[in-house]
């Protein structure tokens, strides 16, 4: 068990440019996506690359609890082996990970006998009524509107059809019934009706993934049809996150120093690739190589404010917001209210935690708006249980001295080891 109450951690500050080559584990999104895929094959599967955190591990943990065989290479902890296996009755721990309490409640209701779902406190807090109704509306019952919850599932060829659902808080709703999709005995269709939908890369990933898997799959305008197919199994070659590399880049920002990423994927579905032309607007110069991405921060130091729709790329939130905190001029990102509910409320603890360093960061409707302040200092940062709110106290930490965060181990959620990385990077 983490401990509950960690000392605050010291986030190191940037004495000078940074120079710097950071391999990052794999993506989050692309291994949670893949084991649910391999647990659906027709035959075995390996994840090459996977990452290992505690998002994939409990991922992991309840696929071995609904009958899959999920074996971790013991001396390549990267590579995953998954074999199939008849769906049963489980209980499964989603802990605070959204991949786990939102892709796998479709797939439960493929399995035999009830499975019974809980998590983390604050994970019984984040949406998931739009995706437990389409459930019911597919022919699954389910008992419960939010964690704890419990899926019984029916016959896999009495269940599919069309569902509308309102994906505007979360395109894990999405991704979730599309993955399952394919072992519904009539498919399913699914038509997003609400407010913006949010990530749409993140849908992009599921769709590409899908196909690699042999599903076929129509995607039209907020409309997605999976017919009803075996899937293959295979090999799944896992991207480095690039939302997770996205920090230490952000360093070179800061620092006016040159941070490099190897294995950035020539072509990806991946949100974090959008940073790239963040990174640009922002002051930085990108270097595009066939196997990396390197960003060198402006020589003077000032970054430039922007105005952002991050409507698609709502999980780089922390990250920019970090930098606007530093710019020098106003920022204004929009289209992010679905990070309300994320692993927090993202946006108030944003605000919160800028401003109780001295800077000045309004929430809108749909975002935050952040200022240049010149009264920046030191303090404490909360992670809020949120991996990307500890990140984002370490960005800023590169400039202002002083900031602890109070639980950096909560980055273990998707990247472990982020702490040794980062002050590794500082210390050159």
């Amino acid at each position: 068990m983490r401990d509950q109450h960690p000392a605050p951690w010291p986030a190191p500050t940037a004495t000078g440019p940074l120079s710097w080559t950071q391999r990052v584990p794999g993506s989050k999104s692309m291994t949670n996506r893949a084991l649910v895929l391999a647990a659906l094959g027709d035959s075995p599967s390996v994840l090459r690359g996977a990452l290992r955190s505690r998002d994939s591990e409990l991922m992991c943990a309840a696929l071995r609890a609904l009958g899959a065989g999920v074996r971790v290479n013991e001396a390549r902890p990267d590579v995953v082996e998954v074999t199939p296996g008849p769906l049963r009755s489980a209980r499964v721990d989603c802990g605070l990970a959204g991949t786990v309490m939102r892709f796998l409640p479709p797939l439960a209701a493929l399995a035999e006998g009830p499975v019974d779902f809980d998590g983390d406190a604050q994970a019984r807090t984040r949406p998931m009524r739009p995706l437990l109704d389409a459930l019911r509306d597919l022919g699954v019952e389910v008992t419960g509107d939010a964690l704890p919850f419990r899926v019984t599932g029916r016959a896999a060829g009495d269940v599919g059809g069309t569902v509308t659902v309102d994906a505007s808080g979360s395109s894990q709703f999405v991704s979730g019934l599309l993955l399952a999709a394919p072992r519904f005995g009539r498919g399913i269709t699914v038509r997003h009706r609400g407010a913006a939908l949010p990530s749409l890369p993140h849908i992009e990933m599921t769709v590409d993934m899908l196909r690699r898997a042999g599903a076929t799959v129509h995607a039209g305008h907020e409309e997605w049809r999976v017919e009803p197919g075996a899937l293959a199994g295979g090999e799944w070659e896992i991207e480095p996150d690039l939302s997770n590399a996205t920090p230490f880049l952000a360093a070179a920002l800061v620092s006016g120093g040159t941070v490099t990423i190897p294995g950035w994927p020539a072509a990806t579905t991946q949100a974090g690739d959008h940073f790239r032309r963040i990174a640009t607007a922002m002051g930085g110069t990108v270097v595009r190589t066939p196997d990396a991405v390197s960003i060198t921060g402006p020589a003077d130091g000032r970054l430039h404010g922007v105005e952002l729709d991050m409507s698609e790329i709502g999980e780089l939130t922390p990250t920019v917001a970090a930098l606007a905190t530093l710019a020098s001029t106003e920022s204004h990102l929009y289209g992010i209210a679905h990070l309300r509910g994320h692993e927090t409320d993202r946006l108030a603890a944003l605000r919160a935690e800028i401003t109780a360093l001295g800077g000045r960061c309004a929430e809108t409707p749909d975002g935050l708006r952040i200022s240049p302040s010149t009264t920046l200092h030191g303090g404490t940062w909360r992670s809020y249980a949120d991996h990307r709110m500890a990140t984002a106290g370490a960005i800023i930490g590169l400039r202002v001295p002083g900031v602890r965060i109070d639980d950096v181990a909560t980055t273990a959620k998707t990247l472990p080891g982020f702490a040794h990385m980062w002050e590794a990077m500082v210390r050159g």
